[in-house]
C-alpha cells in the first residue's frame, strides 16, 4: 500500500483584512471591492517559502519519519534562490540524511500534485522509500491589483510511503497544457494575469472537468463516491458552475480558504488536502484536482490509520494561531514593495562566508548543539571541549539536535537602534529544555507580550537580507509558544 503517511499545513500568524487593501488602495482600482471580503495569511518580515516549507515539513514529519527519509521535494514559484537547491535547504533545516535525493519543482501552479505524484510514484517503483513532499509559495500582486486581494501565503507538508499509511493512493490523472493564465517573467516581482473570463471561461470550466472525468474513467468511479472533492477555484461562480458541472454535492466540496488565507500558489491543493485530512475517517475517500500549465487528479481513500495522527500544528490550528497586521504599509515594507530608511546600521555588508557555512552547516541550518558523554551537559554552538567546570572532557561529544526543543526565555531586551523592518528588534537568551542555552532573535511577537520564563519554540526563519548580492540567509529563531483552541 503506498500513500500519505503523515500530513500538516502552515499557515502565517499574521493576517490582513483585505477591508483594509480597499481602504488603502481602492482610490486607485475600485474593482477590487469585490474581492474586499475576509482576510488574507501574510507572511511575517523574516519568512519566504523556504521557512514555510520547513515549518510544514518539520510538522509533518514530527520527528517519528526524519531517520527514514530518503528523499525531499520541493514545489514553489517563489523559491528565492535560482541557483542553490532550495530543497537542499529544507532538508538540512530539517536535520535529514546527506544522502537523500531532493528536487526543486516549480514553472507553474500545479507543481504541487506533481510533486506529491513523483513522490509516490518513486515509492511505487522502490526506488525510494519515504519522501517528504513540501508546497510552499509567497507570490506577490502589484498593489491596487486584483491579485494583491487574492494572493496569500501558506505550505503544505506530506510524508509519502508504503508503512503506516493513512490515505491510500489509488490513481491519477494529469494533462498539460500552455494555458496562460497567470505569469511572471524572470526577472518580475508581481504575479500577472490574463482577464478572468478567460481564466474562468476557458480554464477552470473546460480543463477541470477534462482532468475530472480523465481521473474517474481511469480508476473505475463516479464522482458520488468521494466523500471530499478539492479544488481551487477562487471564483465564487465559476465554483458553483463546476459543482454543477461535476455533479459534486455542496457537503462534498472542500473549502478553498480564500475568505481565510487566499489563492497560496503552488500549496493551494496541497493545503487543502490537509485540512481535508483533518476532518475525514477511515473509507473516506478524496479527490484532489490542481490548476495552473494543465492540471493533476489525484485519488486517495482513509485508512484506519488515520486515528492515529496527532493532533499536531495543522491547517485548523495555524488559522486559529493568528494576529491581525493592522498596518497596510508595514506589508508594503516586509515585501521590498515600499523602501524605507532602516539607519546606518542597515547598510552593513551582510556578506555570506560559504566556506563558513558549509563547515558549520549542521549547526547553522539544522541547529546541532553537541551533548557530553562524560558528564550530559547539552551546549551550542558545538565545541570540543565540554563547558562543564567540574567535566572539562574533550572530544567526548555527540550531535545533539535542538530544532525540535522547547525552551525558556531567560533574559530578553527590545532594540529600537538595530536594523530592522519590524522595530523593535526582539532578542534574548533562551534555555533549553534538557540543556543548552544560546542568544537569540524572538520573532511573531511584540515586545509587551515576551516575558522572562516565558516558553518558546523553534522556528527556521530568515536571518537576514543581502541585497548587495540579492540573497538571503537563515537560521532559527524562538516564537512564543501558544495554546489555541481548535474549536
Amino acid at each position: 500500500m503506498v500513500g500519505i503517511c503523515s500530513y500538516s499545513g502552515y499557515v502565517p500568524r499574521y493576517r490582513l483584512n483585505r477591508s483594509m487593501i480597499y481602504k488603502a488602495m481602492g482610490w486607485m482600482n475600485g474593482s477590487t471591492i469585490g474581492n474586499a471580503k475576509g482576510e488574507k495569511a501574510v507572511a511575517n518580515f523574516d519568512e519566504d517559502s523556504i521557512t514555510m516549507a520547513v515549518a510544514a515539513g518539520m510538522d509533518a514529519l514530527n520527528g517519528c519519519h526524519s531517520s527514514a527519509v530518503d528523499g525531499v521535494y520541493l514545489a514553489s514559484t517563489t523559491m528565492p534562490y535560482k541557483e542553490r537547491l532550495n530543497s537542499g535547504i529544507v532538508s538540512a533545516a530539517l536535520g535529514l540524511n546527506d544522502r537523500i535525493r531532493a528536487a526543486d519543482f516549480a514553472g507553474g501552479l500545479k507543481a504541487g500534485t506533481t510533486a506529491i505524484l513523483s513522490g509516490l510514484e518513486a515509492v511505487e517503483s522502490k526506488r525510494l522509500n519515504t519522501v517528504l513532499v513540501c508546497a510552499s509559495d509567497c507570490r506577490l500582486g502589484k498593489p491596487a491589483s486584483a491579485q494583491e486581494m487574492v494572493l496569500g501565503d501558506a505550505s503544505a507538508g506530506f510524508v509519502l510511503g508504503s508503512d503506516n499509511v493513512v490515505a491510500e493512493f489509488k490513481g491519477s490523472f494529469s494533462t498539460t497544457y500552455d494555458f496562460v493564465d497567470h505569469y511572471r517573467g524572470e526577472a518580475a516581482l508581481f504575479d500577472r494575469q490574463w482577464e478572468d473570463r478567460w481564466i474562468r471561461d476557458v480554464g477552470f470550466e473546460q480543463l477541470i472537468p477534462e482532468v475530472v472525468n480523465g481521473v474517474l474513467d481511469r480508476c473505475g468511479m463516479k464522482i458520488t463516491d468521494f466523500t471530499k472533492v478539492v479544488y481551487p477555484c477562487v471564483y465564487p461562480a465559476a465554483r458553483k458552475k463546476l459543482n454543477k458541472i461535476l455533479g459534486i454535492a455542496p457537503e462534498k466540496e472542500q473549502s478553498n480558504l480564500h475568505a481565510e488565507i487566499g489563492e497560496s500558489g503552488t500549496a493551494h491543493a496541497p493545503v487543502m488536502l490537509a485540512a481535508a485530512l483533518e476532518q475525514s475517517k477511515p473509507g473516506d475517500r478524496i479527490l484532489v484536482v490542481s490548476f495552473g500549465g494543465g492540471c493533476d487528479a489525484l485519488c486517495f481513500e482513509v485508512t484506519g490509520n488515520i486515528s492515529r495522527m496527532g493532533a499536531g500544528n495543522g491547517i485548523s490550528w495555524r488559522l486559529n494561531n493568528k494576529t491581525a497586521l493592522d498596518n497596510y504599509t508595514k506589508y508594503l515594507v516586509w515585501r521590498n514593495i515600499l523602501p524605507v530608511d532602516a539607519g546606518l546600521r542597515a547598510e552593513e555588508d551582510d556578506g555570506t562566508r560559504w566556506s563558513v557555512v558549509w563547515r558549520k552547516r549542521r549547526e547553522v541550518l539544522g541547529l546541532w548543539g553537541c551533548k557530553c558523554r562524560n558528564c550530559g551537559t547539552v551546549q551550542y554552538p558545538q565545541q570540543r571541549i565540554c563547558v562543564n567546570p567540574e567535566c572539562g572532557a574533550i572530544d567526548r561529544m555527540d550531535e545533539y539536535p535542538l530544532a525540535d526543543k522547547t525552551g525558556r526565555v531567560a533574559s530578553f531586551t527590545g532594540d529600537f537602534l538595530a536594523a530592522s523592518v519590524n522595530p523593535p528588534a526582539i532578542y534574548g537568551n533562551i534555555e533549553f529544555d534538557g540543556g543548552g542555552k544560546y542568544l537569540m532573535d524572538l520573532t511573531d511577537c511584540d515586545l509587551d507580550e515576551v516575558k522572562a520564563d516565558m516558553p518558546v519554540v523553534m522556528s527556521f526563519r530568515k536571518k537576514y537580507s543581502d541585497d548587495r548580492r540579492g540573497i538571503c540567509g537563515y537560521f532559527w529563531k524562538a516564537v512564543p509558544k501558544r495554546e489555541v483552541n481548535n474549536g
